[in-house]
Protein backbone atom coordinates (compact mmCIF):
# COMPACT_ATOMS: atom_id res chain seq x y z
CA UNK A 1 0.00 0.00 0.00
CA UNK A 2 1.09 3.65 -1.12
CA UNK A 3 2.25 6.14 2.01
CA UNK A 4 3.91 9.51 1.45
CA UNK A 5 6.71 9.80 3.31
CA UNK A 6 6.46 11.84 6.34
CA UNK A 7 9.29 14.37 5.43
CA UNK A 8 7.34 15.22 2.41
CA UNK A 9 4.35 15.11 4.38
CA UNK A 10 5.75 17.54 6.37
CA UNK A 11 6.90 19.88 3.91
CA UNK A 12 4.17 20.29 1.53
CA UNK A 13 0.68 20.81 0.94
CA UNK A 14 -1.49 17.74 -0.44
CA UNK A 15 -2.74 19.42 -3.86
CA UNK A 16 -4.98 15.95 -4.19
CA UNK A 17 -4.10 12.77 -6.26
CA UNK A 18 -4.02 13.77 -10.28
CA UNK A 19 -3.33 10.58 -12.85
CA UNK A 20 -0.74 8.07 -11.57
CA UNK A 21 0.59 10.86 -8.79
CA UNK A 22 -0.11 12.43 -5.51
CA UNK A 23 0.65 16.14 -6.34
CA UNK A 24 1.97 18.44 -3.44
CA UNK A 25 2.89 22.01 -2.80
CA UNK A 26 6.03 22.76 -1.68
CA UNK A 27 5.23 24.73 1.34
CA UNK A 28 7.66 28.04 0.20
CA UNK A 29 5.99 30.86 -1.43
CA UNK A 30 9.38 32.04 -2.44
CA UNK A 31 9.14 29.76 -6.15
CA UNK A 32 6.29 27.74 -7.54
CA UNK A 33 7.28 24.49 -6.36
CA UNK A 34 4.79 21.37 -7.30
CA UNK A 35 6.31 17.62 -5.98
CA UNK A 36 4.80 15.35 -8.46
CA UNK A 37 5.09 11.57 -6.07
CA UNK A 38 3.91 8.27 -7.93
CA UNK A 39 1.16 6.47 -5.64
CA UNK A 40 3.41 3.61 -6.48
CA UNK A 41 4.88 1.94 -2.59
CA UNK A 42 8.07 1.10 -2.44
CA UNK A 43 9.39 2.80 -5.45
CA UNK A 44 12.91 5.26 -5.11
CA UNK A 45 14.02 5.29 -8.88
CA UNK A 46 11.64 5.51 -12.31
CA UNK A 47 13.31 2.93 -13.36
CA UNK A 48 11.53 0.80 -10.97
CA UNK A 49 8.25 1.89 -12.02
CA UNK A 50 6.35 -0.17 -15.13
CA UNK A 51 6.81 0.89 -18.47
CA UNK A 52 3.35 2.25 -18.66
CA UNK A 53 3.81 4.25 -15.23
CA UNK A 54 6.78 5.88 -16.50
CA UNK A 55 5.15 7.00 -19.36
CA UNK A 56 2.26 8.60 -17.59
CA UNK A 57 4.70 10.32 -15.08
CA UNK A 58 6.82 11.82 -18.02
CA UNK A 59 3.79 13.04 -19.75
CA UNK A 60 2.03 14.44 -15.99
CA UNK A 61 5.59 16.06 -15.73
CA UNK A 62 5.42 17.39 -19.36
CA UNK A 63 2.05 18.71 -18.55
CA UNK A 64 2.91 19.99 -15.29
CA UNK A 65 5.98 21.92 -16.26
CA UNK A 66 4.15 23.07 -19.62
CA UNK A 67 1.27 24.35 -17.48
CA UNK A 68 3.07 26.37 -14.60
CA UNK A 69 5.17 28.03 -17.18
CA UNK A 70 1.81 29.32 -18.81
CA UNK A 71 0.42 30.35 -15.57
CA UNK A 72 3.70 31.80 -14.23
CA UNK A 73 5.45 33.58 -16.80
CA UNK A 74 9.20 32.17 -15.59
CA UNK A 75 12.67 31.92 -17.40
CA UNK A 76 13.14 28.33 -16.51
CA UNK A 77 11.46 25.10 -15.57
CA UNK A 78 13.59 23.50 -13.10
CA UNK A 79 12.72 19.17 -12.68
CA UNK A 80 14.12 17.02 -10.39
CA UNK A 81 13.98 13.57 -8.93
CA UNK A 82 17.30 13.81 -6.56
CA UNK A 83 15.81 11.81 -3.45
CA UNK A 84 19.14 12.64 -1.52
CA UNK A 85 17.25 13.61 1.75
CA UNK A 86 13.32 11.65 0.89
CA UNK A 87 14.43 8.22 -0.72
CA UNK A 88 10.86 7.72 -2.23
CA UNK A 89 10.69 8.67 -5.94
CA UNK A 90 9.51 12.40 -5.95
CA UNK A 91 9.46 15.04 -9.29
CA UNK A 92 10.36 18.64 -8.41
CA UNK A 93 8.83 21.31 -10.43
CA UNK A 94 9.97 24.53 -9.87
CA UNK A 95 9.71 27.73 -11.99
CA UNK A 96 12.49 29.86 -11.56
CA UNK A 97 13.03 33.73 -12.46
CA UNK A 98 16.11 35.34 -13.06
CA UNK A 99 15.34 37.72 -10.38
CA UNK A 100 14.56 35.33 -7.95
CA UNK A 101 16.83 34.82 -4.41
CA UNK A 102 18.36 31.72 -5.82
CA UNK A 103 19.51 32.69 -9.25
CA UNK A 104 20.74 30.83 -11.03
CA UNK A 105 22.08 28.65 -8.10
CA UNK A 106 19.62 25.90 -7.24
CA UNK A 107 16.93 26.68 -4.55
CA UNK A 108 18.01 24.07 -1.45
CA UNK A 109 19.61 26.02 1.12
CA UNK A 110 19.50 29.08 -0.25
CA UNK A 111 17.02 30.72 2.53
CA UNK A 112 14.39 29.57 5.07
CA UNK A 113 11.52 28.66 3.14
CA UNK A 114 8.54 31.22 3.30
CA UNK A 115 5.49 29.41 4.05
CA UNK A 116 1.73 29.85 2.29
CA UNK A 117 -0.87 32.11 4.18
CA UNK A 118 -3.81 30.96 4.11
CA UNK A 119 -4.69 33.49 1.81
CA UNK A 120 -2.15 32.99 -0.81
CA UNK A 121 -2.51 28.90 -0.77
CA UNK A 122 -6.00 28.92 -1.11
CA UNK A 123 -4.60 31.42 -4.33
CA UNK A 124 -2.26 29.05 -5.54
CA UNK A 125 -4.43 26.37 -5.42
CA UNK A 126 -7.23 27.81 -7.59
CA UNK A 127 -4.40 28.84 -10.29
CA UNK A 128 -3.16 24.79 -10.11
CA UNK A 129 -6.27 23.55 -10.13
CA UNK A 130 -6.79 23.28 -14.09
CA UNK A 131 -3.49 22.65 -14.84
CA UNK A 132 -3.20 19.87 -12.63
CA UNK A 133 -7.21 18.11 -13.98
CA UNK A 134 -5.10 17.56 -16.90
CA UNK A 135 -2.38 14.93 -15.39
CA UNK A 136 -2.32 11.27 -16.39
Amino acid sequence: MFELHPKLAADTHHLGKFGLSEVLLMNDSTWPWVILVPAVPDIREIYELSKIQRIRLLESSSILSKGMMDVFRGDKMNVAALGNMVPQLHLHHIVRFENDPAWPAPVWGKQAPVPYTDEALEKMREKLRPVLEKLV
